[in-house]
């Protein structure tokens, strides 16, 4: 699978754009603000019907403008498929393929699997465990349709649960019976979200040390855990312990929404032990591993989009790094970078063939290599 063509309409710092890409690697050169970036972000449209960066589909459009739209052409099993993603302001997204309107965009996940590698990784480090649950959520999604829908029907559950607590709370009025509906429906979609998530990890955990060994030149032990309070107890115990507390706070405070990931390096937090190069070889080896799992489980090879990646690593990582991805387990490739010749230098010793484009606020050239 591959993208052969993108489109681009009012999207971001881009008024048009008509991009026709190598199968091997595309390169993006330009100054910091130029819309590199942007193009990637894009392609992260037609795989996921959403920004990497900015899940608010109006702050995408440029400026000034009504609408925006994406517009990519894979080739995938020797078919060519069009994808469609465009937001009109006040009116609701419309995604497409091959000029069908899907009802549900949860049922286009995983139709063209991608992986994304870029700066803004550091959070599944430094920020909250709702990074590092979107990024379990992520993987499975893509190869588990069941696994979406179960989660979208916990997340509904959730909100209509904690909004009774609310209701209990204004009215002064608290109906157990009721409530223990909405728990029995959380139960359900909760055990079925654990198990999948605790089997994910053990087999992810595989793949993650693999390439961790690899980039880093087999210095460290690192390993992914798995915190859930469901791991010790049963859910519905869990919520019949914590309902006077669920209900003086007015929303549920136990359950899988709370799950965590513990990165472990050296049997040690890498937040707290890990040094900046550590940091950058862990995440760096989660995101491949992320990539070989899915080729694993889908038998697709999904795309790679590094992001302004190769500034951030010295030159053994680097070079770690091109090794794995010059591989045939690795197919399409985008690379964004601020130096034309500092990347020219790094693709020179791989095997695989690549096309540069010079970027230039927001408009976008062929460039010879």
């Amino acid at each position: 699978m591959y993208l052969k063509k993108l489109s681009l309409v009012n999207f971001k710092n881009y008024a048009e754009a008509d991009l026709n890409f190598e199968s091997a690697i595309n390169c993006f050169v330009g100054n910091n603000g130029s819309g590199k970036t942007n193009v990637l972000d894009a392609i992260y449209y037609l795989a996921f019907s959403k920004s990497f960066f900015n899940n608010i589909d109006s702050q995408n459009i440029l400026h000034n403008e009504p609408f925006f739209v994406v517009q990519g052409e894979f080739l995938k099993e020797e078919k060519t498929d069009i994808v469609y993603c465009g937001f009109k302001r006040g009116d609701k997204k419309q995604l497409k393929r091959n000029k069908k309107t899907y009802t549900k965009f949860s049922e286009h996940i995983g139709q063209y699997p991608l992986v994304m590698i870029s700066p803004n990784d550091s959070t599944l480090i430094t920020e909250g465990s709702d990074e590092r649950r979107k990024f379990i959520d992520g993987v499975i999604s893509q190869i588990d349709k069941t696994y979406l829908e179960v989660l979208l029907s916990y997340n509904k559950v959730l909100i209509q649960r904690n909004t009774l607590l609310k209701q209990f709370f204004e009215t002064k009025r608290t109906d157990l019976e009721t409530l223990s509906i909405w728990s029995e429906k959380l139960i359900e979609f909760g055990i079925v979200i654990h198990k999948k998530r605790a089997d994910f990890i053990e087999d992810f955990n595989v793949f993650f040390e693999k390439y961790y060994k690899e980039i880093s030149q087999n210095q460290e032990s690192v390993k992914l855990n798995y915190v859930s309070q469901l791991n010790d107890s049963e859910f519905k115990t869990i919520l019949e312990e914590n309902t006077s507390t669920d209900l003086r706070r007015q929303h549920t405070t136990q359950g899988i929404h709370k799950d965590d990931l513990e990165f472990v390096i050296n049997r040690y937090p890498i937040k707290k032990f890990g040094s900046q190069g550590q940091q950058k070889s862990y995440l760096i080896s989660l995101k491949l591993a992320q990539y070989d799992f899915i080729f694993q489980k889908k038998k697709t090879l999904p795309l790679l989009l590094l992001d302004d990646i190769f500034d951030k690593l010295d030159k053994n990582r680097v070079a770690a790094l091109l090794k794995i991805i010059d591989s045939e387990n690795f197919s399409q490739i985008f690379i964004t970078d601020t130096e034309k010749d500092r990347l020219k230098s790094i693709l020179k010793n791989m095997s695989k063939s690549y096309t540069f484009f010079n970027v230039i606020n927001g408009k976008i050239d062929y460039a010879k290599n």
